[in-house]
């Protein structure tokens, strides 16, 4: 039978509950939703995919940094989170991931419709390949670091 593993708690909390992975899925969702609609772009040539586009790297790379500020709350207050090695691959690939975002929808916003290019589906691409990892990381901590989880 497997050890009971002893819970670390999230400072970054509301009523127990750890805010960082409760708002990620919004800048998740629309970064991943941002491969759709560059791929829409280029299948259909329509411009709608583009401001589609700019909205949802704006709201990706915003909200991302948003809810990052709960996990690097956890990850400078609470010792036992900073002595896992995942938890800083975690953050460093989340920073990483959140740089590339945040280039990409810069980029998008300056040049709006007439400058998207292939770059822009490359962006995007690997940002979503870095949400992998990170999102890999993340469940790491979750399910064998028992980070967040009450498992009284």
């Amino acid at each position: 039978m497997a050890e009971q593993q002893e819970s670390i708690i999230s400072r970054a909390a509301i009523a127990g509950h750890p805010l960082h992975p409760m708002m990620i899925h919004f800048p998740v969702a629309a970064l991943l939703g941002l491969v759709a609609t560059d791929f829409a772009y280029f299948w259909t040539t329509d411009p709608f995919w583009v401001r589609a586009s700019l909205w949802l790297a704006g709201v990706g790379a915003i909200g991302g940094w948003i809810a990052s500020i709960a996990g690097l709350i956890d990850l400078l207050t609470v010792k036992r989170i900073r002595q896992k090695i995942s938890a800083w691959c975690h953050a460093i690939i989340a920073v990483m991931m959140l740089s590339l975002a945040s280039l990409n929808w810069m980029l998008r916003f300056r040049h709006g419709e007439e400058g998207f290019e292939i770059w822009a589906f490359y962006l995007s691409l690997i940002t979503a390949g870095l949400i992998a990892i990170a999102a890999y990381l993340g469940g790491r901590l979750v399910y064998e670091h028992a980070v967040g989880v009450d498992v009284e």
